[in-house]
């Protein structure tokens, strides 16, 4: 699974052989021992440092449960009217047909399976790229695509890559993809990542989006006992970026309950909430209802008290 798919999650790898998270655990060190594969934050990688790109079949069928609930938190994240640019990529096609049911939006995008997926939307205008077509991952690149995103100005773009670090902020495989994401990103006010917790801590050749100009990240919420996800999370909440933990409605988290959200765990920051336009006046975290609300003086002993909290999960 890991030759073909470039990188599998532990609850992948449980689910196909049927067994404990905590045996395959296992089984993957004495592989790393081996040299046959490299651990990393809840999963598997092919040896070798760098992961390489997967392929578009490959990529849509890692971590589906996980991309979909962080689809359906990313979009409640957006309000009806918005103007919104769209990377391509598995997870934000996933978004962009939950995008369909809001009416109002115009969507940018150099993405053939986010238009595809809005092209029967109401009252969804839908804005392509110029560019060449990348057939790997149904993406159009180049020149074209950039030149075509020069003056525009949206409120978010909502990006996925194939690897993110709180050193070097999302990166991808292929040169011609990151230079178009870059693009992407200045052309939106807030940066929105959408990264399950395998691509935590994957670091791959070319970097779109350095971790200082990352507002929000929408992950999942890591295998119990996955220390090492939980550091690389709080590594780059400390650095700034806004935390929101998709699927977690257990009863012991801050889940948003109401009737027709998806379940949220809230991190809340150390530091300031960035946007391009600069720093916010204080700590901010999520709301309950997706918007920002100032932190409280006693944030300190709050945060402390939930990244202890998301240790123990």
């Amino acid at each position: 699974m890991v030759r073909a798919n470039g990188a599998v999650s532990l609850r992948e790898l449980a689910r196909v052989v049927q067994t404990s998270e905590v045996t395959v655990r296992r089984d993957v060190r004495a592989l790393e021992a081996e040299g046959l594969l490299d651990r990393r934050h809840g999963g598997a990688v092919l040896p070798g440092g760098f992961t390489r790109e997967s392929g578009f079949p490959q990529k849509s069928l890692s971590a589906t449960a996980e991309k979909t609930a962080i689809a359906d938190l990313a979009a409640s994240l957006v309000e009806e009217g918005e103007a919104i640019v769209v990377g391509a990529g598995t997870t934000t096609q996933e978004l962009a047909r939950r995008l369909a049911r809001i009416p109002g939006l115009t969507v940018v995008t150099n993405s053939l399976l986010v238009a595809q997926a809005l092209a029967h939307a109401n009252r969804v205008e839908v804005v392509m790229t110029g560019g060449t077509l990348r057939g790997s991952n149904y993406a159009l690149v180049g020149s074209g695509a950039e030149q075509s995103l020069q003056g525009l100005r949206v409120s978010r773009a909502f990006l996925s890559g194939s690897g993110l670090t709180a050193e070097r902020g999302l990166s991808t495989s292929n040169m011609l993809s990151a230079s178009v994401d870059r693009a992407l990103v200045q052309a939106a006010a807030e940066v929105v990542v959408l990264a399950d917790h395998t691509k935590l801590g994957a670091d791959t050749m070319f970097q779109t989006v350095p971790t200082d100009v990352i507002t929000r990240l929408v992950t999942d919420d890591p295998p119990p006992h996955d220390d090492r996800a939980v550091t690389e999370l709080q590594a780059l909440a400390d650095q700034g970026v806004q935390i929101a933990i998709a699927g977690s409605g257990d009863p012991g988290s801050d889940a948003d309950t109401a009737p027709g959200r998806p379940a949220r765990r809230e991190v809340p920051l150390p530091g300031q909430r960035r946007t391009r336009g600069g720093a916010g006046p204080g700590p901010t975290r999520l709301s309950s209802a997706g918007g920002l609300e100032p932190g409280t003086g006693a944030g300190g002993i709050e945060r402390r008290a939930r990244v202890a909290d998301l240790r123990r999960r």
